[in-house]
């Protein structure tokens, strides 16, 4: 199988703050914007992850192609090479920058605007995350 190696390729924009959105055994999910806080505008899917190591929160990622030790590390982890493996090192709040690592099936960029808190007037092309659900309307 032909692993995807090469660096990850971004759409323009301003990815500074990054977190996991979701994980679990089908997808592991990353989410970027310049804040947080009420939107992101961008999303790294990996289906059916079977390596991560990578904080939770993190700055300015900085992705490259990953070394041949980190390679080996991930193959004697799981036994062979995966499709994908990507690699990048990022600002996490320590003293240095982390270096992070994640082997997976399939990799996708997903760019378009996900609301973080519920909009009445929400346009397409936006889509809420999947926490946000619609204010219940009192009984009169």
């Amino acid at each position: 199988m032909q692993r995807e190696q090469a660096g990850v390729q971004l759409p323009e924009g301003s990815w500074w703050d990054w977190e996991v959105l979701a994980w679990n055994a089908g997808q592991f999910r990353l989410a970027a914007g310049n804040d947080l806080t009420y939107h992101h505008g961008l999303e790294l899917v990996f289906s059916d992850p079977a390596f991560v190591s990578c904080p939770v929160m993190f700055h300015d990622p900085v992705f490259r192609v990953a070394t041949s030790q980190e390679l080996v590390r991930v193959v004697r982890q799981l036994g062979e090479e995966p499709p994908v493996l990507v690699a990048f090192e990022a600002d996490a709040g320590g003293r240095a920058p982390v270096s992070c690592l994640i082997a997976a099936e399939r990799f996708e960029v997903v760019h378009e605007t996900v609301l973080r808190y519920w909009r009445d007037d929400a346009t397409p092309g936006q889509r809420f995350a999947s926490w946000v659900r619609p204010p219940v309307k009192p009984r009169e």
